[in-house]
This record gives C-alpha cells, structure tokens and sequence, in this order.
C-alpha cells in the first residue's frame, strides 16, 4: 500500500485496516466433502436423472447451479481403491489397497499420509462420520489415519446383511458393529450394524455432522470433515421416515434421501453464516450397483462398477465456494478422484508429499474458472492388480474385456480403442485388423497410450508398490 495514503488516514482507520488484512490472511476455508457409495451418474436430476429415477433431487440440483459440475470426474471401479486414492492423492496400485476384501488383513498402512493428516497438521479440526473400508485393525483406523473423531463402519454395508442371512454363525463371524473413536484411542462398538441400523445411520451420520460444524464454528476453528454416507450401496434401504413417501419404490424413496440429507449438511452451513467460507464438495466414489434388486444407472454411459467402462469410472461431481468457484458451470475436462487432495492444498495452506510418488494434479485453476483445461490427459485403470485400460484424452484403450462384474475378465488379443465422444456407450471398438465399426480409425491412439503406459509403468518400478495384506510398521526399502 502506498505509504502516502496511509499517512492522510486517520489512525483508527489504519489500525482497522491492518487488522482486517491481518484476518483475511489468515482465514482459512471449511472443507466438506459429502460421498454417496455407489450412486451412478445417472441418478440424480442435475446429471439427467431426478424425476426420471422416481424422486426430484431439488437441494442437489441447485448446488449444482451454485457451484461447478463436473461431467468427467473419475473415480476407481471398487470402493477401498477409489477411498485410497481420496485419501492419498495416489492410485491405489501404489498403495496395496487395489480390491475389496472380506476377512484378510487390508487397508492403507501407517505409513501413507492422508489428506486427513494433512489438514490436521495445517491447523483443521477433522472428523470423518460414515463408511471408512481402508482399514480395520489397529493403526488402519480413521483416527489412527489423521482424523479426531469418527463414527461410522469399518468396512462395507454388505455386512449389515449378515445377522439375518440364513445360517449366520456369531461364534464363526463376529456381528458386525457401528463403531466410534477420538484420535489414539482404539474404537468402541456402539451397536449392532444390521438391517435396522442400516436404514438409520446416514441420518445419524448427517447430525453428527451438523453438531461437529457447530462445534468448530464456536471455537471459530477451521474444519476438514469428510462424510462419506451408506447410501445407496446395498441393501439400498431408506430411512423409515422415508418409506413408501416417493410412490415409486424403495430406489426413489432412497434418492429422496439421498437429497434430503446433502440439504441437511446444507441449510446447517447457511444457518451458521459459514457458507461464504466454505468449500463444499458432493459426489460419488464408485459406479451404480448391478446386483439384483439394487442395480442404479449410470444413465448416459454404459455399465456399472468392477469393470473399466465408463459407468463405472464416471460418477457426479459438485463443487461450491462462493465468490471463488464460479457458479452454473459445466465442464467436460478430465478430473480424477487422486486430484483432490492436491487440489485443495494451496487454500488450506498444507504441503503436497515429496517423499512419495503423488499421482494427484492440482486442478484448482480449473474449478475457480483460472483456466478452461485440465491439468491431466489421462490415467491408468487398475481393477485389482491389471491394468484392464487406460483413459486419455477422449479415448479409452481397453486391454482387458469385462462387461460385467459377474463376467471372467478376458485379454483382447488386441487392444479396443474407443472414441468417447462418438462412441460414449464403448460398444465400436477397432477390430485386430485395424478397422473401426465406427466412423473413424483410431489405431493411431495405441502409440500415443502405449507411450503413457510404459510411463506409469516406470514408476512402479522406481517405488515398488506396497503389496496387499502388508502387515505393520511398513517402511518403503528405499527409506530403511
């Protein structure tokens, strides 16, 4: 400022000005992050679904018109590597955390930092309330991982089933609980997880919630909380005050829900005159469903998750900061789930790790509309330990055929590429003589993919991946 300004100022007028520039330097924004399990890109009405599922999506639907909405947002096809890459800003091939697995030691060992730390050392209060599934022993868990507080499940809904599925053993397996915990302390069950809590925990989690903001607006501590709710992975039941209220069947009725909770956590962050302050994201961590009786869409692509098409690897993406995100956006660029932790680093003022490899990209200029193109051009798609395809640009290579996460996975003899922009539905690939059954040869892609594979491929080898069902302490080679 210049100083002969000052100087024809009163001092009080100095005094306030300094002190406000003081504040908005260190005013760091809330983060919420809402995670709906399993719920395709067709469901809700922003992304084409809403009334057409059943149930209008009205408080989503105008969060959508408030912030930025993604249309290529990409997540992993199973639950516990797309929860890894969120947490870790890394692909969960480097993590061990590549499948989903009943009954064997798994999870993210202590040694990954996770954004949860990272927002803890930059001064956030954190809590995380809902479903974790990268871990469930001791020093796997939420609050061994970097967050404060945390009530919730350990591992997957599917459990809830299991006290009423015929011949369940409690002296074989154990009946699973909802648990909860402070930072350092070993998690207390607090009752059983079954298909009665099932139908009530997201409304738990949504006003445990509501009290954590309230608590750190009080204490006016900046806040990290990560919600990542049941619904609508199956059994896709809704809460008994919304049964029957669509008219169209269990699935709207939990779509109901599904709105009504996001606008919940919503109103809570208006009523507390935080909403200016504080950056909002809703999405989903996984394709739909498929099994039967609890299928979702994935309403303009084509399948559904533990497979490489692009129903499951799309899903919705919202995004809302007043003032800083521009509102009524639509974008069509690249963005993977791996990107949000970098992407949020400058503004919450924490330091990306330069002691592993980070495959996150910091697509913050994109959101706040700096720049109309993406950081990255492309990604691996591991579904398990192979690599069944790799996304770029606006085509996709399959390497490996499963249309269903009911099928055999097959090795195509030659790699289909697809053009999604003409062929979004992944139905007209190149045949191995090279011919298209669309309206374009695409065999120029291979060598373009074939160069970013052997690239991604590099990597592995100069920092191993850590192996599923590695046991505790894990330190990587390189740094004994």
């Amino acid at each position: 400022m210049n100083k002969h300004i000052l100087l024809t100022l009163p001092l009080c007028l100095i005094i306030q000005l300094f002190a406000s520039l003081h504040t908005h330097g260190q005013d760091k924004p809330n983060v919420v992050i809402i995670v709906m399990d399993n719920l395709g890109w067709g469901e809700i009405g922003a992304y084409g679904g809403g009334i057409l599922r059943g149930a209008e999506t009205p408080h989503l639907d105008q969060l959508a018109k408030e912030g930025t909405q993604l249309l290529n947002f990409n997540v992993e096809p199973q639950c516990t590597p797309s929860r890894s890459a969120l947490m870790t800003g890394r692909h969960p091939i480097r993590s061990g955390t590549t499948k989903v697995v009943w009954g064997l030691p798994y999870g993210l060992v202590s040694w990954e930092k996770t954004i949860a730390e990272l927002f803890s050392d930059a001064g956030y209060a954190t809590a995380m309330y809902g479903k974790w599934h990268l871990g469930d022993m001791e020093g796997r868990f939420p609050t061994d991982q970097g967050f404060d507080e945390w009530y919730g499940i350990a591992n997957t809904t599917d459990e809830s089933e299991y006290t009423s599925q015929t011949g369940f053993d409690p002296k074989v397996v154990s009946p699973p609980q909802i648990q909860q915990s402070t930072k350092g302390k070993k998690p207390q069950p607090v009752k059983e997880y079954n298909v009665e809590t099932r139908r009530t925990i997201d409304a738990e989690l949504t006003q445990k919630s509501i009290d954590f903001i309230k608590r750190q607006v009080d204490k006016k501590k900046p806040f990290f909380l990560y919600l990542p709710y049941t619904l609508v992975h199956l059994p896709t039941l809704p809460h008994p005050d919304f049964e029957g209220k669509s008219g169209n069947g269990t699935w709207a009725d939990v779509l109901m829900e599904v709105d009504h909770r996001a606008g919940q956590v919503l109103d809570a962050i208006d009523d507390l005159n935080i909403r200016d302050n504080t950056i909002v994201i809703w999405m989903s961590e996984n394709g739909p469903e498929e099994a039967p009786n609890w299928f979702g869409t994935a309403g303009y692509w084509r399948g559904h998750y533990f497979t490489a098409l692009e129903g499951s690897l799309r899903t919705p993406f919202l995004i809302r900061w007043p003032g800083k995100i521009p509102e009524g956006v639509k974008t069509n660029e690249m963005v993977h789930m791996v990107d949000i932790m970098p992407s949020l680093a400058e503004v919450a003022g924490y330091q990306v790790p330069s002691d592993r490899k980070i495959d996150g990209v910091n697509q913050l200029p994109l959101l706040t509309g700096k720049t109309k193109a993406s950081a990255r051009e492309g990604f691996p798609v591991y579904n398990g330990d192979d690599m069944f395809a790799y996304k770029w640009r606006n085509f996709k290579v399959h390497f490996i055929k499963q249309e269903s996460m009911f099928d055999t996975p097959v090795k195509h003899n030659f790699p289909r590429v697809h053009n999604l922009i003409r062929d979004p539905k992944e139905l007209h690939g190149i045949d191995g003589g090279g011919r298209e059954t669309g309206a374009q040869n695409l065999t120029w892609v291979l060598p373009a993919v074939t160069k970013e594979v052997l690239q991604f491929q590099k990597t592995l080898k100069e920092e191993p991946p850590i192996l599923l069902g590695t046991p505790e302490p894990y330190v990587p080679k390189s740094k004994k």
